[in-house]
């Protein structure tokens, strides 16, 4: 019999006894299940680029220097996308290259403009930029989403490794209790090893970790001396590693947050300033360049109002963003818990029913019916050219005759269309903000009240490590510490898990982690998660060592908190000035400005008209040389809409800065954010613009009438 004879005897008997797949390769099933998770972890967004850029590099093949490519090539990996430096770069040529040639060709043959066909040319040009930039971007956030998971990583790991010296479960371990997108990078860890690619587990951890040398020492730091605790002989130097591997973690973190905090001010500062005021403020020149400049329309200041300064704005935002060091965050529990996604719905019950309504659907049909309101004064003059009315002295549409083209009619200029205008801002704000809204509201309670739990759980881990350390087994021990802590978040955690226990005969085990009535249903949170785990290995060990390793994780809990606190403490200067101008600043200054606006548009309007009356009548007169310098002007309906919309988006940019600051990449806060501020900066700059604008308006009324009496 040769070996390969051997082999396959000894599979099939191994196949037969333990009812497994022997002929399939460990690598093989881990392969595919890193595959599967990748596929379900990876957004949309990042699929679809990598699809692109598969796609393109079949029709353009370019050589990249072994310098880029090896750079490029790490942040591809980084990020987990399949793709290629070269496919990388083929797309960034190809698509804006498309883009500028379908640009180009629509702006000449069809709008016959040479400001589009620049505007077209610019947008290319910045795209071939981004589009090489793009795995940068992704790799940065990729970082950023990792390194907010980084102290509770070694925290995992470390409380693992206490009881249990084993590297390569203690990382499994860590994996299955993070939130995504650390997870998968210990997953890949494991997967290496599995998939032959690295012969231990050290080899592959160690190869990981020399891509975060650069970013995050202090993680690889904390990785190297937990490593260094397998060769530890004493149970008392090996604990002692252990826990300097989070103290290292947690001091290192507070100090960089300190610098960070330090030099953020300047650049929050300036994009503030570029961001914010200089543009909102630049409106009120604007309504005299376009009456006294031809050819600029207010779709020109729309390209540079909605599109090319929130870009800016963004990639500022961002560039300040990708500093921030490791941190703390919270991960959007319905992605971890999918129980939990039900309640992304509109949730309606009625009798034992429960019927769940996405909010898209909602959110659109809201959107669609302010969007209309909105372009009303455009359709009523489409469909009943020479309808207007006025009311209390003002115009609802205001269209007249062009000065400038003969026949040609313009408009709207009246306040009433320039009031109606305002709900293009609120269309936005009511389908994006209320979606983002009614989409996290529930799941964030959810969050709140396993938060409350967290921070009060340390004390109750103390408790219940000393009813274990008294020799109490563990069905004994939990009723013990729920009757001392009646009245809290974490004594319902405890009474739940009691009550399980006693009334429906379950095991400590069954008691927690049970699907439907396990007490970790009703809290999820990956710590107590984690947590409770720690004691059901440990408890099999005895109550003794049970004991010592809740009182250990007690310990941690507490350690992990108080450090958390003073990060939050360190950028409240920051974030209370972010959430001024979000709140407050932003919507009243525009709201004001655009009032102003309005009013200079009407004085201007009325003025270019009476001054072309009076040219008529005096052709060949310096007075008809002086009514040929005014324009037709742009109507307020269009300056609003579009400073409206710069609003709602340099609110949504500003808020997901503010909560990348704070929260680092949190993104059901994040949308819990942008749902509150998105409404109320919104509502507010409407209700402050139309109300100057209706001031400002019976103002300007007054001072074109004294006017007109004066010249008669």
């Amino acid at each position: 019999m040769n070996e390969q004879d051997l082999v396959a005897k000894y599979k099939q008997k191994l196949s037969q006894q333990l009812d497994i797949q022997a002929t399939m390769p460990s690598s093989q099933l881990y392969s595919r299940e890193y595959q599967i998770f990748r596929t379900e972890l990876l957004p949309p967004h990042m699929t679809a680029y990598e699809k692109l850029c598969n796609f393109c590099v079949k029709f353009l093949k370019l050589k990249v220097s072994p310098e880029k490519s090896a750079k490029m090539q790490d942040m591809i990996n980084t990020c987990h996308l399949q793709t290629t430096p070269s496919a990388v770069l083929a797309a960034s040529y190809l698509v804006p290259l498309i883009f500028m040639i379908l640009g180009v060709v629509f702006s000449l043959l069809i709008l016959d403009s040479i400001f589009f066909t620049l505007f077209s040319l610019l947008i290319g040009g910045a795209g071939i930029l981004i589009l090489q930039k793009f795995p940068d971007f992704m790799a940065t956030i990729w970082r950023m989403k990792s390194s907010n998971q980084m102290v509770l990583c070694i925290f995992y790991v470390v409380t693992y490794m206490r009881h249990t010296s084993n590297l390569e479960l203690a990382i499994e371990f860590a994996s299955e209790h993070l939130a995504p997108p650390l997870s998968l990078d210990l997953r890949k860890v494991i997967w290496d090893v599995e998939s032959g690619k690295y012969e231990t587990i050290k080899d592959s951890l160690e190869t990981y970790l020399e891509g975060w040398r650069s970013y995050n020492l202090e993680f690889v730091e904390s990785f190297h001396l937990v490593e260094s605790s397998l060769y530890e002989t004493s149970d008392e130097r090996r604990l002692g590693l252990l826990d300097k591997a989070l103290d290292v973690i947690l001091d290192e973190t507070y100090e960089k947050m300190l610098h960070y905090a330090q030099n953020l001010k300047g650049p929050i500062t300036m994009l503030h300033m570029l961001g914010v005021i200089l543009p909102i403020l630049g409106l009120v020149i604007l309504p005299l360049v376009v009456s006294f400049m031809e050819g600029v329309a207010w779709y020109h200041i729309a390209a540079l109002y909605n599109v090319i300064l929130p870009v800016i704005v963004y990639f500022m935002g961002r560039n300040a963003l990708a500093k921030r060091p490791t941190g703390y965050g919270d991960a959007d529990i319905s992605e971890i818990n999918p129980a939990l996604k039900k309640f992304k719905n509109v949730i309606i019950r009625i009798g034992n029913l429960e019927l769940a309504i996405n909010p898209a659907f909602i959110c659109l049909v809201l959107g669609v019916v302010l969007l209309l309101v909105a372009l009303s004064p455009l359709i009523i003059h489409f469909m009943y050219p020479g309808y207007d009315t006025t009311i209390g002295g003002f115009d609802l549409l205001g269209y007249k005759e062009s000065s400038k083209v003969e026949g040609l009619v313009i408009g709207p200029f009246g306040l009433g269309a320039s009031l109606i205008s305002l709900f293009f801002p609120l269309s936005l704000a009511f389908s994006f903000g209320l979606y983002f809204r009614l989409r996290s509201q529930n799941v964030i309670k959810i969050r709140e009240e396993a938060k409350k739990l967290e921070d009060e759980f340390a004390s109750a881990l103390f408790q219940l490590g000393n009813r274990l350390g008294d020799g109490l087994p563990a069905e004994i021990a939990f009723p013990k510490v729920a009757e001392v802590m009646e009245d809290t978040v974490s004594g319902r955690f405890v009474s739940l898990v009691s009550i399980n226990i006693s009334k429906l005969g379950m095991s400590v085990k069954e008691a927690i982690f049970n699907p439907q009535s396990g007490a970790l249903s009703a809290f999820p949170s990956a710590i107590i998660g984690s947590s409770m785990k720690v004691l059901i290995e440990s408890i099999k060990k005895g109550p003794l060592i049970a004991a010592q390793a809740l009182l250990n994780v007690a310990r941690y809990i507490k350690e992990i908190h108080k450090v958390n606190e003073r990060l939050k403490d360190l950028m409240s200067d920051i974030i209370s000035d972010m959430k001024s101008q979000i709140a407050f600043l932003t919507p009243a200054i525009s709201g004001i400005v655009i009032g102003i606006t309005s009013m200079i548009t009407f004085i201007l309007g009325n003025l270019s008209k009476n001054i072309t009356n009076l040219g008529a009548e005096q052709a060949g007169t310096q007075i008809g040389t002086l009514a040929n310098l005014f324009g037709d002007g742009v109507p307020t309906y269009f300056f609003q809409a579009v400073v409206g919309i710069y609003v709602f988006q340099i609110v949504y940019i500003l808020t997901v800065l503010a909560n990348g600051i704070e929260n680092g990449a949190d993104k059901l806060q994040e949308r819990y954010l942008l749902g509150t501020n998105l409404l109320k900066s919104t509502i507010m700059y409407c209700l402050i613009a139309g109300a100057v604008m209706l001031i400002f308006n019976i103002i300007a009324m007054r001072i074109v009438g004294v006017t007109a009496i004066m010249g008669t």
